[in-house]
């Protein structure tokens, strides 16, 4: 999208037609959002980004968090995990690129940030404890990290703008990953250090592109994943959600409820992103009375939070669920 996405979300907006895509590029989403919110809004038409996997569960799955809870959600944090079968895992390089070019030019994303001016967005109740990079979670009785893709910045996005425009209550939020046991670690940790240290430099990101499978122990590939993968292949996002129970004041009191919700679905790139996908613009299409009033750039939240698309995406084989009622 850094490269070939801008020349459609133009086209777009200047004919007047309203476009979803399935970035997972903070850059050029917000870079989208800065350059042509204003113009959408003008001409009536809705621009949604990230509208596959991961950011569609993810955003939508907060939403869903907070409306499930009785009282007032005011932190979540998920946890993403891939099963994969005996054929193990597989990407196309595409999105190795991104995340390639992505950490290449993080200075740019916190200029634009810079040049967008954000409203900050207030923290309501107990402030949400930053874990470290790395740990270990009793829950799943695995090693997490925190997740590197555009979750945290997408989920802000539209709490940002829940709460601005909708004076809704904002929800912290915190993404991570699982990652299995200490042997995974030790291989990831290498790997990570290596892309990290290699992504600094020209050379070093033609050697990343060039060879993705030999950085990625396998992973990403230019071929992609067989059927086989991907039929072996799912993913299940948990949400561990606090808050406060109705009359309970947020600014005076501790967290008093809690709550676990579940989005889980098939192979996410390549079965869940569709499946997402071609809801989203069915969303768009059909529940057109529930988006926001005017035209412009959104979150998958921001602009579908009152439409049936966690509904549709139920029926497709994306599944919301409670895991734990809430509890005082």
């Amino acid at each position: 999208y850094r490269f070939f996405g801008e020349p459609v979300v133009e086209a777009c907006v200047e004919n007047g037609a309203s476009c979803i895509d399935i970035s997972g590029e903070p850059q050029f989403l917000e870079g989208m959002y800065l350059k042509y919110n204003e113009r959408a809004a003008e001409k009536g038409v809705y621009v949604v980004g990230s509208c596959g996997f991961d950011s569609i569960p993810a955003d939508m799955g907060v939403l869903y968090t907070r409306d499930k809870l009785k009282g007032t959600l005011t932190a979540v944090e998920s946890f993403l995990s891939v099963k994969s079968g005996p054929e193990g895992l597989g990407v196309h390089d595409g999105t190795w690129k991104s995340a390639v070019y992505g950490l290449a030019d993080e200075a740019s994303l916190k200029k634009l940030r810079k040049q967008i001016g954000y409203a900050p967005v207030p923290v309501v109740g107990a402030k949400l404890k930053k874990r470290g990079f790395m740990f270990y979670s009793p829950e799943f009785k695995e090693y997490c990290l925190t997740f590197m893709g555009s979750d945290g910045s997408v989920v802000k996005r539209t709490q940002r703008y829940l709460h601005t425009e909708l004076q809704q209550t904002p929800v912290q939020y915190g993404a991570y990953v699982t990652v299995g046991g200490l042997g995974s670690v030790i291989k990831l940790m290498f790997l990570g250090m290596l892309f990290l240290l290699l992504v600094k430099f020209n050379f070093g990101r033609k050697l990343l592109t060039k060879y993705p499978e030999f950085f990625s122990a396998g992973r990403f590939s230019k071929k992609g994943p067989t059927q086989k993968q991907m039929d072996g292949t799912s993913f299940t996002m948990t949400f561990f959600g606090e808050g406060y129970s109705e009359g309970q004041d947020p600014q005076n009191s501790k967290p008093n409820v809690k709550i676990c919700t579940e989005v889980k679905g098939p192979e996410p790139g390549y079965v869940a992103t569709p499946i997402a996908m071609v809801q989203a613009g069915l969303s768009l299409l059909e529940d057109s009375a529930f988006l926001p009033k005017q035209g412009g750039v959104y979150s998958p939240g921001a602009a579908f939070s009152k439409t049936k698309l966690i509904d549709r995406l139920n029926k497709r084989g994306v599944e919301f669920s409670v895991i734990s009622k809430p509890e005082v």
